[in-house]
């Protein structure tokens, strides 16, 4: 008998009557097999579901569904029947097809972690992202038996859903010696590591995936991967370690590069060019890094402490006042954070009386060299002889007094460096057991090379 055109090609999508035409073809008769859908007989469910295995296994999907249709009708209370359907429908790429039946193969058994974890998987991707983790909560709270190493499995997936990888890689581990070659607990167990940013223990997993099976190409390639980012990191650390900050900033770049979807490295590299920048003294590079940076990892005391410092060399003392503040609300215990905030109060105080740095013009960072040169070009400049004034001749005078000041203190080690830690070595206030001032108006020195009066007259040799 011909079929109508309206039934299609695909007899797949009639499971009744392809019961019937499979059950004539047997040599059944009709009435047995109408009643054998109805209710059919266990062995028969069993040969379905036997040939729907093989056919599935086959790659032969729709004809494979056709037989879970069948084991479907005969026996409507099996739980795994329904599973397995869905199974072929997500084979099939048919994931709406497939939620109604995990759904049915839930509520008859509602331990059913399996489903669930697949029911959640589908969900996810069609956003429905509450009743999703509905089922991943429920799998995970579930009492699972210690020595089961597939509820464990699944209870992993459902964490690493859920983004709790350290949950996950709890219930791994106990798998890879449950199962004899467990090479896949091996090799997620690695993949979470990786993406936690512990690419030691990432080696060290995927190492024992390839002891069990040294070509196993899955273990492999991610092997060469951890391999390569493992060795430019440490590279990297080797470089600033040995103060070569600019190779360091070159092997971060490169990790960026090569794992630009994984966070946790983009941030490292980032929080680490940062540092590096600033230790080369390239502040406005460093200020846009590590700003990028504190965007990325907003709670990062590293990172604000790196950028208060690149705002020190910038002479913007509010502003590392500020980020080290943040740096100590997130880490009251940490003496390096309250050491540099208590330094970068004491630059700021200092600022509003007198910065050597802004009077000779030149940046924290500047050279001994560029420092002369900038005192020679001021102290021609501001030379009390240029101005015929009274008023103007004792302006200079000030302006000289602070220029030599400047240059004594920038040019000797010892005074700089007590500058650049907040204290001022000209003045008497800041040191110990000091009290009252020199040269008046705040501007103390050793001597006033204009007390004597007189013309004035400067060799400059340095």
């Amino acid at each position: 008998t011909r079929l109508p055109k309206s039934f299609g090609s695909n007899l797949a999508d009639f499971p009744l009557l392809y019961a019937l035409l499979w059950g004539l073809l047997r040599g059944s008769r009709t009435q047995s097999v109408v009643s054998g859908v109805l209710g059919a007989t266990h062995v028969e469910i069993e040969q379905h579901l036997e040939m729907g295995r093989k056919l599935l296994a086959a790659g032969q999907l729709a004809e494979a569904l056709s037989h879970y249709h069948y084991a479907v009708e005969g026996d409507s209370k099996n739980y795994l029947t329904y599973y397995k359907r869905a199974a072929v429908f997500l084979a099939m790429g048919k994931s709406k097809s497939a939620l109604p039946d995990l759904t049915r193969a839930i509520q008859l058994k509602p331990d059913f972690l399996a489903a669930r974890l697949q029911r959640g998987n589908i969900l996810l991707k069609q956003g429905n992202t509450q009743d999703a983790r509905e089922d991943f909560e429920t799998v995970v709270s579930l009492d699972l038996s210690p020595w089961d190493p597939e509820s464990r499995e699944l209870r992993a997936d459902c964490y690493i859903r859920l983004g709790d990888p350290r949950k996950a890689i709890h219930d791994l581990t106990p798998t890879t010696q449950l199962r004899n070659d467990n090479r896949a607990a091996f090799l997620k167990l690695s993949i979470l590591h990786y993406s936690l940013g512990e690419h030691q223990e990432s080696l060290g997993h995927v190492r024992e995936c390839l002891k069990l099976d040294q070509d196993d190409k899955d273990c492999l390639s991610h092997y060469k991967q951890v391999k390569k980012l493992s060795k430019q990191l440490d590279s990297a650390e080797e470089h600033i370690e040995e103060a070569r900050y600019q190779e360091a900033i070159v092997k971060y770049e490169s990790v960026m590069r090569r794992e630009p979807n994984v966070p946790y490295y983009t941030n490292k590299a980032n929080e680490r060019i940062c540092f590096c920048l600033v230790k080369n003294k390239m502040t406005a590079k460093a200020i846009d890094i590590c700003s990028e940076a504190h965007q990325r990892d907003p709670r990062n005391i590293n990172i604000l402490r790196d950028r208060a410092e690149a705002f020190i060399l910038n002479q913007d003392y509010e502003k590392a006042v500020e980020d080290y503040q943040e740096a100590r609300e997130f880490d009251m215990e940490n003496n390096e954070i309250r050491e540099g905030l208590e330094r970068a109060q004491k630059l700021l105080k200092l600022s509003r009386k007198r910065d050597y740095y802004k009077i000779l013009g030149v940046n924290r960072s500047a050279n001994k060299q560029e420092i002369i040169k900038a005192y020679r070009k001021l102290a021609q400049q501001w030379h009390p002889d240029n101005f015929r004034e009274e008023a103007k001749k004792k302006e200079a005078e000030k302006r000289f007094i602070d220029i030599a000041s400047a240059k004594e203190v920038l040019t000797d080690p010892e005074k700089r460096q007590k500058f650049d830690s907040g204290e001022d070595p000209l003045d008497p206030e800041s040191q110990q057991g000091g009290g009252g001032g020199q040269g008046g108006q705040g501007r103390p020195f050793h001597f006033n090379p204009f007390e004597s009066g007189g013309n004035y007259h400067f060799k400059f040799n340095h």
